[in-house]
């Protein structure tokens, strides 16, 4: 964000916010978005100026959830503490990286989602069906940018394998670097859409971002040769005005991105998978030696490939273990509160 001011509906404010205010609200507070998320705290803007917030564990101010950037609270309009968090249209979030056993949001109130990947050893199918899987559970609408076409001849072999992927994804190859490559993305920026890039450390977005922004604000390093890393991205999740007017949300490289509770959008994701199974002749095939497996028929006659049909059942077993983990998380943590029961002061 910068210091130029801005109407709630600049922000992405919609009918769909605005529905949940009573007249009490509308007298006594303050709506703002948050604009940024860093360790610690995050900024809020009510159009007119900006406020930094602390954030604890448990959230922040008498809110039980933690807000994310994109997300818009009900500020009081007299001490500027957080009220109420409104109910959101839709949240990307994962399970915690490493050891951390909790759910993190990554960003809220999206109207579209752009998977970056990059022409490169980076393109990975699997893990771009993770996020596709992401998308279509939380009903964002979505769309996959193919960056650095400007330094391979195989640019249009990429798009050819990103295309069977979901074949309604539109896919977009361009230079990250060339603001005319990448006015192939303006169509899906409006003002006061809310879009994200998502996508794994070192494949572009900040460049991305700046070329279509006209700025070079950030820095950032580049990939090396040798192994396609990045040496150096960015740090916060913040959101961005566009001079189109809609609002870039840009997130750091996501090195790990495990799913919770995504079976609707990984059966979306798999429509030819899913279509096999429900034709098995028993209900709990395994599909390896059962007769009547209409899942080794589609392998065999080729409508279903088998690196598809292994990144869905890792998939699945994925989102069943830690919907599992969390399960149990919140069964001792409500067993804890029940064994030590609060006791006030007579």
């Amino acid at each position: 964000m910068n210091h130029k001011q801005y109407s709630l509906i600049e922000l992405g404010w919609k009918s769909a916010f605005k529905d949940q205010l009573s007249a009490e609200d509308i007298v006594k507070t303050l709506p703002a978005r948050v604009t940024m998320t860093h360790r610690g705290h995050l900024v809020v803007s009510n159009g007119e100026s900006e406020h930094l917030l602390q954030i604890a564990e448990k959230g922040i101010g008498s809110l039980s959830v933690q807000p994310t950037v994109g997300d818009w609270l009900l500020l009081d309009k007299e001490t500027l503490i957080p009220e109420r968090l409104l109910d959101r249209t839709s949240l990307l979030q994962r399970m915690g990286p490493g050891q951390d056993v909790k759910l993190q949001p990554i960003a809220a109130n999206i109207d579209t989602l752009f998977i970056v990947s990059s022409c490169n050893s980076e393109f990975n199918l699997n893990r771009l069906e993770r996020y596709i899987c992401l998308a279509l559970e939380a009903g964002i609408n979505f769309v996959l940018v193919l960056t650095k076409a400007d330094l391979t001849s195989e640019a249009n072999e990429y798009r050819k394998k990103a295309l069977k992927l979901f074949s309604k994804m539109p896919v977009v190859t361009v230079n990250s670097r060339d603001s005319k490559s990448v006015t192939a993305l303006h169509k899906w920026f409006k003002q006061g859409e809310t879009v994200v890039l998502l996508g794994s450390s070192g494949v572009g977005k900040t460049t991305l971002l700046n070329t279509i922004n006209g700025t070079s604000t950030e820095k950032t390093g580049a990939i090396r040769e040798t192994d396609d890393r990045g040496r150096h991205t960015t740090t916060t999740r913040s959101l961005h005005v566009m001079p189109s007017g809609a609002l870039l949300i840009d997130v750091p490289g996501i090195r790990e991105l495990q799913l919770h509770d995504c079976h609707a959008g990984i059966d979306k994701a798999f429509p030819e998978v899913v279509s096999a199974t429900q034709m098995c002749r028993f209900s709990d095939c395994s599909h390896s030696k059962e007769p009547g497996c209409a899942v080794r028929e589609a392998l065999e006659d080729g409508t279903i490939d088998i690196r598809r049909l292994n990144n869905f059942s890792k998939l699945k077993e994925e989102a069943d273990k830690n919907m599992e983990i969390i399960a149990e998380k919140k069964k001792r943590a409500a067993s804890k509160k029940k064994r030590y029961p609060r006791k006030w002061r007579k």
